[in-house]
């Protein structure tokens, strides 16, 4: 048995993780003087981990209802 998160709480967690991910990093690269190459590298690895989760199928996200799935 897997361990799922539902849509609504992945949804959640997703835009909660993009907020904090983003503040992270600016945050950090105002105080330590970050090259544009670390700070590309930084936002992948952010990105990869989110990715990740998601094709694990620990998150599984319903993007807050914009995109409707057909079911068959």
């Amino acid at each position: 048995m897997k361990f799922r998160i539902n849509p609504l709480a992945s949804d959640i967690l997703i835009s909660i993780y993009v907020v904090v991910s983003l503040f992270v990093r600016f945050n950090y690269e105002s105080h330590a003087n970050v090259s544009a190459t670390l700070s590309l590298v930084i936002g992948i690895c952010f990105a990869v981990l989110l990715y990740a989760l998601i094709k694990l199928e620990i998150l599984n996200p319903n993007w807050f209802g914009l995109f409707n799935r057909k079911k068959s």
